[in-house]
């Protein structure tokens, strides 16, 4: 089974207006919506997908998360939202109610620290029941001092329990820093580093994951921008064994989310 562990989907009306406000320098590789994803998926050969929920104010958190508990489970896998501005009591009562998986966090898009000690109440709620996907490093043109791989790191530390899964291999555009802060940790990282992973030198991309162990990596793509196909293709071509190749294209995720 292949899983895609990074997507973004949004309700039709609304898709091509959060789609429009993602970086300008990165091609779309669909129009963010359920449809558009399913095709995608038919045509890479990913079976589930991990649909990710954010939220930019506390406000709209409960409605990201009907949305993400609305989708077909068959296919997707959906991770809600959290957000400090609500109490851990209400972030973990929505993730409940709406029966997800985890949440994702993205501090530019949420305008919030990693650090954040109103943040991390809701990590310590979440310990033991729910994983969190967290974004990593830079975003466009911002360099990501919000969501460093040392705040990552000191995530983790504080926070045996939470199963985190860090996005970019633990520091976007930051893959040296976080070779020397999060590569090694208890934590899972994902591939996803759009617009492919293959612009990544193989060989560096190979020693992170044996260096990390690939039983704690797992494929992403960050759909819609980059394709999921392609980004297959990369890890294949990694020179991982058989059965590392596919613990990372979706044993491990099945593992961690339990899923069939």
């Amino acid at each position: 089974m292949i899983i895609d562990g990074h997507t973004h989907v949004y309700p039709d009306s609304v898709a091509k207006k959060a789609i429009a406000g993602s970086p300008a320098d990165l091609k779309r590789f669909g129009d963010g919506t359920v449809g558009s994803l399913t095709a995608v998926m038919a045509a890479s050969g990913v079976d589930r997908s991990v649909c990710l929920g954010v939220a930019n104010t506390p406000d709209r958190v409960d409605n990201a998360n009907r949305f993400a508990g609305s989708l077909d489970p068959a296919r997707f896998v959906g991770f809600g939202s959290v957000h400090p501005g609500l109490s851990p009591e209400e972030n973990v009562a929505s993730l409940r109610a709406h029966r997800l998986k985890g949440a994702k966090v993205h501090p530019m898009f949420q305008d919030l620290r990693l650090d954040d000690p109103r943040l991390h109440a809701t990590f310590d709620a979440m310990s033991g029941e729910f994983a969190v996907i967290i974004h990593v490093g830079a975003a466009g043109t911002d360099p990501g001092e919000r969501c460093s791989p040392a705040m990552l790191a000191d995530i983790v530390r504080r926070f045996p329990r939470l199963d985190v899964i860090a996005c970019h291999f633990g520091g976007y555009r930051r893959l040296d820093e976080a070779i020397e802060t999060v590569i090694g940790l208890p934590v899972y990282v994902d591939t996803s580093w759009p617009p492919s992973l293959g612009t990544v030198e193989p060989a560096k991309v190979r020693a992170v994951i044996e260096k990390h162990g690939p039983e704690r990596v797992v494929f992403a793509s960050d759909w819609p921008m980059a394709d999921p196909g392609a980004e297959i293709e990369v890890i294949r071509g990694l020179g991982l064994s058989d059965s590392d190749t596919d613990l990372v294209l979706g044993g491990n995720l099945a593992r961690l989310l339990d899923l069939s």
